[in-house]
C-alpha cells in the first residue's frame, strides 16, 4: 500500500505573497491585508459585472481591470461610475489590480477604502499579467499530497520509487545519482496536481537533498556530488513499486498492457519491480524510464515484438 497523506482543499495563499511576487504598487496603503487569503487559482476581469450582470460572479477571485474595463469606466461618467463601483465593491473582493500603470479613478479609491478592499497597480500588460498570476496561483493552490518514496530525474523522466521501509529505495537512488541522474526528494515527496495531466514533485525544505543510508547515516547529496546531482522540482512521469520477490506471484514479462497508479485523480504509469539479491535495481529503473520515454515518442518494444511473433506464426502456417 502506498503511504501518503492528502492536504487537498486546505491551501490558501496570503495576498502579501502575491504582492511581493509581482512587485505590485499599493494604492490603498491604509487597508490591512494581513488576514486576506487567496483561495481561487483564477483571475476575473469584471467586464460583465461593471455592466450590471452579477449572475455566477465569483467574488473570491483576484479582480483585474485592464484597458477594456478602464475605457468603459472612463466612458460612463462620474455618477454612473460611482454607482457601478459601489455595487462591485459590495461583494467582498479580496483585492483589485490595475494593469498597464492605469491611473485609478477617485471613485475607485473611495469605495475601496470604504469596503476595506486593497487596490494595486502593475505595469505589466493585462494578458501577460493574467497568465503569470494564474500559473503562479495554480502551483501555490494545487491539491497536494506527501508520499513516502524517492523522486529521481532519470533522462528527463520523473520517476517515483516506492516500497516498504528498508527495501533499498535510497540505495537505488544513490546508485542512480552516481550514474549521472538527479535527486529531487528522498523519503518524502510532495506532489502537486497543477493540471489534469501534470503532477509536480518537490521535497520538503527541511530534508531537501539529504538521503538516509542505513548503517551509514545521513548524507548530503548536493555537498557530496555537487549541484548537478540535484534538482528542485520535477514533473512525475513514472511510478515504480519495489517489492520483495515472491516466487508464487506472476510478474508481467511483456508489458503489452500498462498499469496505472492514480494520484490526485491523475493516472501515472506504474510498474512493480521484484527485488532479490543479484538484481541491479538502478539499471532496471534506467531501463524503465527510457522504455517509458520511447512509448511516449511512439515506439513500444513489447508491441513490436508481439507483431513480429504473430507475423512469424502466420507465415509459418501459410508455408504448411
Amino acid at each position: 500500500m502506498v503511504d501518503y497523506k492528502t492536504q487537498e482543499n486546505l491551501l490558501s495563499v496570503p495576498l502579501e505573497k502575491l504582492v511581493t511576487k509581482f512587485k505590485l504598487k499599493p494604492l490603498t496603503p491604509d487597508v490591512d491585508i494581513s488576514k486576506i487569503e487567496l483561495v481561487q487559482p483564477e483571475v476575473n476581469r469584471p467586464a460583465l459585472q461593471l455592466s450590471g450582470f452579477y449572475d455566477h460572479f465569483d467574488s473570491n477571485r483576484v479582480q483585474l481591470i485592464g484597458m477594456v474595463e478602464y475605457a468603459y469606466l472612463e466612458k460612463i461618467g462620474e455618477r454612473e461610475r460611482d454607482r457601478t463601483l459601489s455595487k462591485l465593491f459590495s461583494h467582498n473582493l479580496p483585492c483589485l489590480i490595475l494593469t498597464r500603470d492605469l491611473q485609478a479613478f477617485p471613485e475607485l479609491l473611495v469605495h475601496a477604502e470604504l469596503n476595506k478592499v486593497p487596490i494595486y497597480l502593475s505595469e505589466m500588460p493585462t494578458s501577460e499579467f493574467i497568465s503569470e498570476v494564474i500559473r503562479w496561483l495554480k502551483r501555490k493552490l494545487a491539491p497536494t499530497i506527501t508520499m513516502h518514496g524517492v523522486l529521481i530525474d532519470i533522462y528527463g523522466e520523473g520517476v517515483i520509487i516506492t516500497g516498504e521501509s528498508g527495501i533499498g529505495k535510497s540505495e537505488a537512488a544513490l546508485e542512480l545519482i552516481k550514474r549521472g541522474h538527479r535527486l529531487v526528494a528522498d523519503d518524502a515527496v510532495e506532489i502537486k496536481r497543477v493540471s489534469s495531466n501534470t503532477l509536480i514533485g518537490t521535497c520538503p525544505a527541511v530534508i531537501q537533498y539529504f538521503v538516509e543510508l542505513r548503517g551509514v547515516g545521513i548524507i548530503d547529496i548536493r555537498q557530496m556530488f555537487g549541484v548537478e546531482a540535484v534538482k528542485a522540482t520535477q514533473t512525475i512521469d513514472l511510478f515504480l513499486k519495489m517489492e520483495t520477490w515472491d516466487d508464487k506471484k506472476v510478474y508481467d514479462r511483456l508489458g503489452l498492457e500498462e498499469e496505472y497508479m492514480e494520484i490526485l485523480g491523475n493516472k501515472i504509469v506504474s510498474h512493480s519491480i521484484p527485488v532479490r539479491p543479484g538484481r541491479n535495481i538502478a539499471i532496471i529503473c534506467e531501463a524503465a524510464a527510457v522504455n517509458h520515454r520511447q512509448k511516449k515518442m511512439g515506439y513500444n518494444a513489447a508491441k513490436v515484438l508481439n507483431e513480429r511473433v504473430l507475423s512469424n506464426m502466420l507465415n509459418y502456417n501459410e508455408e504448411d
